[in-house]
């Protein structure tokens, strides 16, 4: 059996500014770890065959765990597909996560697939790690603030 999750959300903004906030350094740090972690992006090369590594740090204890992977494809404010690989070798085999951006009258839906989670984290402990990490993207880009 595979262990994936799949997740959808509505959120109240243009396909454009979802997009920036899966390919811009800041960013991607500011909504991506689930609550009780930061996350820091050490590179981050959003194009076809262009890579990133980041790591996110428990606040509790200081631990942090490692990752990165390739970015496969992407489709500006449509697509994105990227490989996600923990340094941890207690934590073996290459992810896949599959983002899908669509303009509705709504704002923008968003799609997201993740395949391949290693084994030894639970898909239900991963969506919910998603859920919250899209409360925060929600919050990064839904409010419209005008220049001062």
């Amino acid at each position: 059996m595979s262990n994936n999750v799949s997740l959808h959300r509505m959120l109240k903004t243009s396909p454009e500014k979802v997009y920036r906030a899966f390919t811009e350094a800041a960013a991607f740090a500011a909504w991506l770890p689930p609550y009780g972690f930061t996350c820091t992006v050490h590179e981050l090369d959003a194009k076809q065959g262009g890579s990133y590594r980041m790591s996110f740090q428990n606040f509790s204890t200081g631990n942090s765990h490692y990752f990165g992977g390739t970015y496969l494809e992407l489709k500006p404010n449509e697509f994105i597909k990227y490989t996600d690989k923990f340094e941890d070798p207690n934590l073996p085999g290459e992810m896949v996560t599959i983002v899908w951006l669509k303009k509705t009258i709504a704002g923008t839906e968003v799609k997201i697939t993740q395949e391949n989670i290693p084994a030894a984290i639970p898909a239900e402990m991963c969506y919910l790690g998603w859920q919250e990490s899209l409360e925060k993207l929600a919050k990064l880009v839904e409010p419209e603030i005008p220049d001062a």
